[in-house]
């Protein structure tokens, strides 16, 4: 080979070397306007895309965990007005959310309605015990009437049918329901569930406005959120639980079965007393219960829901003092009682979550209820909490990394390798070309010498 072709070839090298670095730089934005195309189509809510799917599947099983307080002091309560001892027993565990939603309708807004039948079924094997266990808890029929009735009339109730202030009774009956003596009708903290729906729900499909996506625009879940999420902005979800919608912010990323998703959690301030945050100023209904709203951590879900029931995160989290100092036996723990969602970031699609609530409800001093008479202060009673869960399958996170995670990284492994390969090549020739023209150089100045 002679000089001149050496050179040539050299120079076709380091022209080759940067077009293929510059293809390579080139695929970045193609690539990624390829993938957010994808991504868009894909998480629109409309038949045949990967979301719709997904929304619609009850492939992937949905849990409620049941963790229920037993009294252990109910005749010192009554006859001293001693502060409750509570020790918790669970979990009992059902599985919720096997009946996929109905009435599916889409509209002209670029909305869909739906409903969401809801029931439970009892899993023995991720349970304590049966739903025959009897615990010793609050007479929800009691705190009712006390919160609701003329405490005259309460009374009167009261002594006709002979009851008090703690009852036994089943699991299965606290949750869903059993009759009861004082009032004649069915309750239950949960009464009633099977065979009843959730909704109706009207949520944004995203095809005008891929932001929207699964927003409810009213309720008569948040289960995905917008693609391309940021770790800066705060996601809201709706929860018919409390009747509202309630934050979540970014904490930090995990692996959940080989995809990096963002966690998100509750924040303090979701909580926070309306002295605080002036949006949960609806939940302060009585000023002395409250302490003149300065209350932290309860939310009065009378008006939404007809009965005197007060939701708080489990043991008291986040919740005040005085909360606290009205039993015996809560022990808050953040990683056990609080609430978070794992949501992949580029679909917006929760993948993981773990919502923890515990239902309340309330008694206190009376001088026209008997049975009351010797209690000294208004307590906040916990009843249960439930940590209602579900996590994808290892079929759903493989199918996921095939589709999505695995594209991607092939995308960006040949972006790399284009970017990578022709600045070494381009690198190379260069080099090489430095190297040939300095000896062609030093050999002419040999020969003029």
């Amino acid at each position: 080979m002679t000089c001149c072709d050496l050179k040539c070839g050299l120079i076709t090298g380091t022209v080759l070397g940067a077009l293929i670095a510059l293809l390579g730089v080139i695929l970045i934005p193609v690539g990624n306007m390829f993938i957010e195309n994808t991504v868009h189509t894909e998480t629109v809510l409309e038949n045949g895309t990967l979301a719709f799917d997904t929304w619609t599947s009850v492939d992937t099983p949905m849990y409620r965990q049941f963790w229920l307080f037993d009294v252990q002091n109910p005749d010192e309560v009554l006859s001293q007005g001693a502060k409750p001892v509570l020790v918790q027993k669970g979990p009992y565990t059902y599985r919720t959310r096997f009946i996929p939603k109905t009435n599916i309708t889409f509209n002209d807004n670029f909305t869909l309605s739906f409903v969401l039948p809801v029931g439970a079924i009892f899993e023995p094997s991720m349970s304590v015990g049966t739903e025959e266990d009897i615990f010793t808890s609050l007479n929800l029929a009691v705190a009712g009437v006390y919160s609701l009735l003329d405490h005259r009339l309460a009374n009167l109730l009261i002594q006709r049918s002979n009851s008090t202030l703690f009852q036994s009774r089943t699991v299965k009956e606290l949750l869903w329901g059993y009759k009861d003596p004082m009032l004649g009708s069915t309750l239950g903290v949960f009464y009633p569930y099977n065979d009843t729906i959730d909704g109706p729900y009207t949520v944004f499909t995203g095809k005008d406005d891929i932001n929207k996506v699964a927003t409810i625009e009213r309720w008569a879940d948040g289960s995905s959120f917008h693609p391309f999420l940021n770790k800066k902005e705060t996601l809201f979800f709706f929860s018919s639980d409390i009747c509202r919608s309630i934050s979540a912010e970014y904490e930090g990323t995990v692996d959940l079965k080989g995809i990096d998703v963002y966690r998100y959690m509750l924040p303090p301030e979701a909580l926070a007393s309306p002295v605080e945050n002036p949006d949960n100023q609806c939940y302060c209904t009585d000023p002395v219960i409250t302490r003149n709203c300065t209350t932290a951590g309860l939310l009065d879900l009378t008006a939404c829901r007809g009965t005197p029931v007060f939701l708080s995160l489990p043991h008291f989290l986040y919740g005040s003092n005085d909360l606290h100092q009205g039993v015996i036996g809560l022990n808050p723990n953040f990683d056990e009682h609080s609430i978070f969602l794992d949501v992949e970031p580029i679909t917006g699609f929760t993948l993981r979550f773990a919502k923890r609530l515990q239902v309340n409800m309330l008694y206190g001093p009376s001088d026209s209820i008997v049975i009351l008479n010797k209690i000294k202060d208004y307590t906040v009673f916990p009843i249960l909490w439930v940590n209602e869960t579900a996590v994808l399958d290892d079929e759903t996170a493989d199918m996921f990394k095939k589709e999505l995670i695995a594209r991607m990284d092939l995308l960006e492994g040949i972006q790399i390798g284009l970017i990578v390969g022709g600045l070494v090549l381009f690198a190379s020739c260069l080099i090489g070309l430095i190297v040939v023209c300095t000896k062609r150089s030093n050999n002419k100045k040999n020969l003029h010498c």
